[in-house]
């Protein structure tokens, strides 16, 4: 495809810290393009010919978008990281406080006894199903894209497939079955996931908010020593790290129609749609971090007041066990008459 030395040059040279900076950005404000001042540098480094090789058939699509999914990758391991260290202080906070009752709630009222490790094992449920959905996603969302201008690998030749197959192996990625830069549905399935798990952790954050509320108070996230809560009332104990979760669940979920948008590509290209997709993953991603990040500190330090869910259990005066008194009688005179 290329002379072998060529190659060996340009891999040799293709290397950041060799090229000179005040080119590049020189480059970049003369061209207003993202890859070929970076090409131009690289050409320049190369001896003899080589640099004539560079980008030989691919085009700025392939290589920035696939260096993209490099960094996205990054950024997978550390939410599953994320997820596996929050799945294991709920365990443990579920375990805690697994025989401790309160009321469970149904439509904003008492409706029946529960625990708060029962509340607490159902979020773990849903977070653990986020993480499953990740690891399942990965052989999709993580695809190498080398198909050059228009996807039709005619710049390669002949071995344009395999070339394609042995840059996804190289990579440690799964090559396209059909190369195409019009296709996006990987990357908005990830930000579609992302807003999936920011929905079960936004919920979650809105639950311990309402808990710390003083009509409530059953639960109250952690209070570093000497932080203010207010500037004018000394005595308020706020909730930021719940309000902050919900803030930042909300940001995430907002990417996920610009990543739908993202997938009305112009026949085989366009760069609002690139531009699009990458807007939605970069923003999804850092808010992403940061969220799960705040719900683990939350999580890991709850202070649980088991006497005050008991003291609201028994608002109702036991009504809210009407129902098992209503199947008792049930058994006697028929649900129906009982209720």
């Amino acid at each position: 495809m290329i002379p072998s030395n060529a190659a060996e040059e340009i891999s040799k040279k293709a290397d950041l810290s060799l090229f000179d900076r005040q080119k590049l950005a020189d480059g970049f404000l003369r061209s207003g393009h993202t890859l070929t001042p970076l090409i131009w540098e690289l050409d320049r480094l190369c001896e003899g010919d080589a640099g004539g090789y560079a980008h030989w058939g691919a085009t700025t699509q392939n290589i920035v978008q696939t260096g993209d999914l490099l960094i996205l990758r990054k950024a997978d391991a550390i939410f599953r990281k994320q997820i596996s260290d929050l799945l294991f202080v709920m365990a443990d906070l579920a375990e805690h406080h697994a025989e401790t009752a309160m009321a469970a709630r149904t439509h904003g009222q008492h409706a029946v006894p529960t625990t708060f490790g029962a509340k607490v094992a159902v979020w773990l449920d849903e977070i653990s199903r986020h993480g499953i959905r990740l690891s399942e996603a990965s052989p999709r969302v993580f695809r190498a894209m080398l198909g050059g201008a228009a996807g039709t690998l005619a710049s390669f030749g002949a071995d344009g497939f395999k070339l394609q197959e042995v840059f996804a192996e190289e990579l440690q990625m799964t090559a396209m079955a059909v190369p195409s830069r019009a296709e996006g549905d990987h990357l908005s399935e990830y930000v579609l996931l992302l807003g999936l798990m920011a929905a079960t952790i936004g919920k979650i954050a809105r639950e311990i908010y309402t808990l710390q509320k003083q009509e409530f108070g059953e639960l109250e996230e952690p209070t570093p020593e000497g932080s203010v809560g207010s500037s004018t009332m000394p005595q308020k104990r706020n909730p930021f790290m719940a309000q902050d979760i919900v803030a930042l669940s909300s940001e995430i979920r907002m990417q996920v129609p610009l990543a739908l948008e993202a997938m009305q590509t112009e026949h085989e290209a366009d760069r609002a749609t690139s531009l699009q997709i990458r807007q939605a993953t970069e923003r999804a991603c850092v808010a992403t971090g940061d969220m799960l990040a705040r719900m683990k500190i939350i999580i890991s330090d709850l202070s649980v007041k088991p006497e005050r869910m008991r003291q609201n259990l028994d608002l109702t005066g036991g009504l809210i066990m009407a129902e098992p008194v209503m199947l008792a009688l049930g058994s006697s005179i028929g649900r129906q008459e009982a209720h």
